[in-house]
């Protein structure tokens, strides 16, 4: 018998995680084909700033080489983008014109990076940070002075990067402290410092005017009217879903694909997980949210599940050697809400916990973040803290003997 054929169009993380799940549970229900627009198999995009850094190589990333999908018996169709879905007749197609036919659909199409509209900004030397061939790219091009547009997570990892490669290297962000969605200011502000320190230069609350060049980017000009001075730009202002692919399919989207608790969208044979699925409002960035999409959506693909997607808080660790720091659920002040807080300035180390009713909803570590996962395990939990309470700024052994 005919085996049901299953395409995955997204041949990154997300995507082939789903993938592996689906293996685990069924490995002999689906003919399989993977299309990937990148000219390889796929690689741990998280892990693209220690290879920006020369701390890692290509090959050090990458997760399955062709050798993986053959020894499935995975048909994998590289360099091709997929443009187009034909729902009604079950096809998809690609940029070169490879058609396949689909029982099940599952679309895995990630995200782009958000290049700001400014003056200059389609001149040579201007990258986002997204895959492979950026980093490529920005080490190709000899650059010497480097300016990053967005203090944000990705961001810093650029910075820091490209630091590490030997170029003078400016922060231009937008908002009044870095990393605003991760850090309270106090330890943003310790974040600056060990940057500065580092041989980063950082501007906040600053608005980029303009990319200054003719044939090539030659500095960057700000609103105050400070010019910096830059051969490479990388704007790291945040990323978009990717949908084009859904939308013009006639799939529900708001910002990305819809999908219900199962990871389905509004038709009942395509499936979405990944940066560019949206599930009740919320998009998501983080490894974590990721891979459990990727759980539940193979759980119903493969036929045995019936468990449901519900986000967790997200946690979050920057990848900037010498930097430890962690952050997870909601830190903000707030009506009914308890701080603790702890810091010791001469080591650099300064920890935010907020409660709620008994219970941790946020943390922010900074320069002791060793017990970050404890922390985030807490907040997943909801449990009530109130019997350790008075020991919980001071980590799990103390917490646990109270």
């Amino acid at each position: 018998m005919r085996r049901p054929r299953l395409v995955l169009v997204g041949n990154g993380m997300a995507g082939m995680r789903a993938i592996e799940e689906i293996l685990d549970r069924a490995p002999d229900r689906f003919a399989i084909t993977v299309f990937g627009a990148e000219p390889h198999g796929a690689y741990n995009r998280i892990l693209l700033s220690p290879v920006l850094a020369g701390e890692k190589r290509f090959a050090d990333i990458l997760t399955h080489d062709r050798a993986w999908y053959a020894a499935r018996g995975i048909e994998l169709i590289t360099g091709e983008a997929v443009v187009a879905i034909d729902r009604a007749a079950r096809r998809v197609r690609g940029a070169a014109g490879t058609e396949r036919g689909y029982d099940v659909l599952l679309l895995a199409t990630g995200s782009t990076p958000l290049m700001l509209d400014l003056p200059g900004a389609g001149l040579p030397g201007v990258r986002g940070f997204r895959d492979i061939a950026d980093v490529e790219a920005m080490l190709a091009g000899g650059a010497r002075r480097a300016v990053v547009i967005g203090g944000g997570l990705l961001g810093l990892e650029a910075a820091h990067g490209l630091a590490r490669r030997g170029m003078a290297v400016s922060v231009v962000h937008l908002m009044a402290s870095l990393m605003e969605r991760q850090l309270d200011p106090l330890s943003a502000g310790l974040l600056r410092a060990d940057l500065v320190a580092r041989g980063i230069e950082v501007h906040t609350a600053a608005t980029t005017r303009a990319i200054l060049g003719d044939d090539q980017v030659r500095a960057v000009e700000l609103a105050c009217g400070t010019t910096i001075p830059a051969d490479l730009v990388v704007m790291a202002a945040g990323i978009r879903p990717a949908v084009a692919l859904a939308r013009a399919a006639g799939l529900a989207c708001g910002r990305g694909i819809t999908v219900d608790d199962a990871l389905r969208t509004s038709d009942a044979a395509i499936f979405a997980v990944g940066e560019c699925a949206e599930h009740r409002g919320q998009v998501f960035g983080l490894v974590a949210p990721l891979w459990e999409m990727a759980r539940i959506a193979a759980g119903h693909i493969a036929g045995q599940e019936t468990s449901a997607f519900a986000a967790a808080p997200p946690a979050t660790r920057l990848k900037v050697s010498g930097i430890d720091m962690f952050s997870a659920g909601d830190f903000a002040d707030g009506a009914g809400r308890e701080v603790l807080t702890f810091q010791d300035r001469a080591r650099g180390i300064h920890k935010r916990l907020v409660l709620h009713a008994d219970r941790l909803i946020g943390a922010v570590l900074y320069g002791d973040a060793g017990d970050g996962a404890w922390y985030d395990s807490l907040i997943t939990a909801a449990d009530t803290i109130a019997a350790r309470r008075d020991l919980l700024l001071f980590g799990p052994a103390m917490a646990r003997a109270a």
